[in-house]
């Protein structure tokens, strides 16, 4: 079989996962360099998945004539300037959710990737969790009839660190948590007319001290006249709680799973009870590989990509819209964020 021999910019949490699955659960692709400016955790890194080379400057990786491709899960900020040098590079290149914080850097990073023609992949690996990909064949193939209603739960058991919740790192909440949601509706209903949006810091109250909030609603209506809504949380204590439901014409489909594993315990002194899925890694851990294994099949096959610059655009838009409504309590047309 073919192999792709891939780079990997950014080893920290998920990009370890990343390393992981390149490294030995793809068989399509060699992993052969990775690369983060954090001290020594690139060689770290390197050393415990047998990584040929490593390096603390990730144009050094882009410019590694044994790379073939690149994969970026590296921290928002930087995505613009690295998928940048990875289009002059030539080199095909994958790149986490979300693109950029802002539509005038994703707007620089589309007319590089136009001009170089290199292959570019978006990541939002929901889109290839075995229960949503299901559900998208299902709804094509018209056994729910017409979709009508998109609604959307995403709850996080916890809430992050400061620092990574400024919205200045994050984007914010509806940026943060909601693009993933943005970008489903997108999938299954079609692009987003209209956003209003409600929002408060009512569980952490120290997330105020950055300009973040803890919950939100987000009402969306789509260009089709179709309706949606979106609900966050920061404060879901009880475990990670990712669920989607799409309303049709002839029948409801119903996505996700809160019991992680397959036992329920039944007892007089303590009645009925189940585990629930403890966080993202562990929810969309085959998304993950999924997503990745695709990348490299289009790659090596020649397939373009499912994902896009211009899906994480318009998830961003989204993203943004929803966050300008809930400041100012407007309903913000989609269209308008242009900046």
């Amino acid at each position: 079989m073919k192999r792709l021999n891939v780079g990997v910019i950014g080893a920290g949490r998920l990009g370890r996962v990343y390393v992981r699955d390149l490294a030995g659960r793809i068989p399509e692709t060699r992993l052969v360099a990775v690369a983060d400016t954090a001290g020594t955790l690139a060689k770290d890194v390197a050393d415990e998945f047998d990584i040929p080379r490593h390096y603390t400057d990730p144009l050094a990786l882009i410019d590694d004539k044994g790379v073939d491709a690149i994969v970026i899960v590296t921290p928002t900020h930087v995505h613009r300037e690295l998928v940048i040098a990875c289009a002059a590079s030539k080199k095909p290149t994958f790149c986490e959710k979300p693109p950029a914080l802002s539509i005038g850097e994703i707007a620089d990073m589309k007319t590089a990737i136009a001009r170089s023609g290199v292959f570019f992949q978006m990541g939002f690996m929901r889109r290839f969790d075995p229960g949503y990909a299901a559900a998208k064949r299902q709804i094509e193939a018209g056994r729910i009839g017409m979709p009508l209603v998109f609604k959307a739960t995403s709850r996080d058991p916890f809430r992050p660190s400061l620092e990574y919740a400024n919205p200045r790192s994050s984007g914010g909440m509806l940026i943060d948590m909601g693009i993933h949601d943005f970008d489903l509706a997108r999938w299954f209903m079609g692009d987003v007319r209209s956003v209003a949006a409600i929002g408060a810091t009512i569980a952490y109250p120290e997330l105020a001290t950055v300009g973040d909030i803890d919950n939100a609603i987000a009402s969306l209506t789509f260009t089709s006249g179709k309706l949606g809504v979106v609900d966050l949380t920061r404060s879901g204590i009880y475990g990670y709680d990712i669920s989607t439901e799409i309303l049709g014409l002839e029948g409801t489909i119903r996505i996700g799973y809160l019991r992680e594993t397959p036992i329920v315990v039944m007892t007089k002194d303590h009645g009925v009870s189940h585990d629930t899925v403890p966080y993202f890694m562990e929810r969309f851990r085959d998304a993950y590989t999924n997503q990745l294994q695709n990348f490299a099949q289009n790659v090596l096959n020649g397939t373009p990509p499912p994902i896009t610059i211009d899906d994480g655009l318009e998830a961003l838009r989204v993203g943004v819209a929803a966050t300008k409504a809930q400041a100012t309590g407007t309903t913000v047309t989609v269209a308008d964020i242009t900046g």
